[in-house]
């Protein structure tokens, strides 16, 4: 009996062929929502790990506990500007990096 060599694909091909390619505009709203959960993530970790409340942290960047949660739960756009203040509320360090063409230009 002939064994059936299974195709695998890559994470990038499923993307490319379910989503759509790099650069079209369903792409670059999954990748948008993609990192929206993922910060959302990080600040839920951060909090829980100075052991804090969301109210408690709505108190520090002085916002309510339910902005708090809507940014953990990534069903808000945050602004950069809130983003900023939620880190530095919870000591933590926040980077960004922006790729210009093939440069890469870090923003900490």
């Amino acid at each position: 009996m002939a064994t059936k060599e299974i195709k695998t694909y890559s994470l990038a091909e499923m993307k490319d062929r379910y989503i759509g390619k790099v650069g079209t505009a369903d792409r670059d709203e999954y990748e948008y929502e993609l990192s929206m959960d993922v910060l959302g993530k990080m600040i839920k970790l951060a909090r829980q790990e100075r052991r804090l409340t969301q109210e408690e942290l709505g108190k520090l960047v002085g916002v309510q506990k339910a902005q708090i949660s809507k940014l953990e739960s990534s069903t808000n756009s945050a602004t950069i500007d809130t983003i900023l203040k939620v880190f530095k509320a919870l000591k933590a360090e926040i980077n960004f990096n922006v790729k210009l063409e093939d440069n890469f230009v870090k923003l900490a």
